[in-house]
């Protein structure tokens, strides 16, 4: 993928400079840094999908394999994906079709709960998520665009902030970032 050629201006800037002399200077910061999380995201994910592209993995059937793949025995009830993964249980239901259909993993009965199903990771799912993370933690994670100290600061204030937009309460408990 060809790396873009930087604009002239940032354009999170000029929106900025724009929302002041308009007369909302008191959420311009917070509109710039609203959407300067949404542009750090497009970049991210631009990134994470070239790098998941050879495995065919969409970043959400990657996050569920590298889950069950984890998991100590490599299947969970679809709720607690549901949970884990932050997402709709409507969404996890698809990528497992997806997945399933891909013969990455298969839906078992739970052992104990007539009305649960478990999604289990297959052989080839866990060969499949191993390469994508090999190719992932090469080329995304080792890399994040940050030195360490500036990416510690980054991972302490998006902790705050998801805290504190109810994101997770670990009650006095120091997060790994505190």
């Amino acid at each position: 993928m060809a790396t873009p050629r930087p604009l002239p201006l940032d354009p999170i800037a000029e929106a900025h400079r724009q929302w002041t002399s308009h007369g909302w200077g008191e959420v311009a910061d917070g509109m710039a840094a609203v959407t300067s999380l949404v542009r750090a995201q497009q970049i991210v994910m631009a990134r994470v999908d070239e790098a998941l592209r050879p495995s065919g993995l969409t970043f959400s059937r990657y996050e569920l394999l590298a889950l069950l793949n984890f998991s100590r025995t490599g299947a969970l009830p679809m709720a607690v994906a549901s949970a884990r993964l932050q997402v709709h249980p409507t969404s996890v239901t698809n990528t497992v079709d997806r997945l399933e259909a891909a013969e990455l993993v298969k839906r078992v009965p739970h052992p104990s709960d007539r009305r649960a199903t478990l999604i289990e990771i297959t052989d080839a799912g866990r060969r499949l998520v191993a390469q994508a993370t090999e190719e992932l933690n090469e080329s995304v994670f080792a890399r994040p665009g940050l030195p360490p100290q500036r990416l510690r600061q980054l991972l302490q204030l998006l902790s705050e902030f998801r805290r504190a937009a109810g994101d997770f309460d670990i009650g006095d408990t120091p997060t790994h970032w505190s």
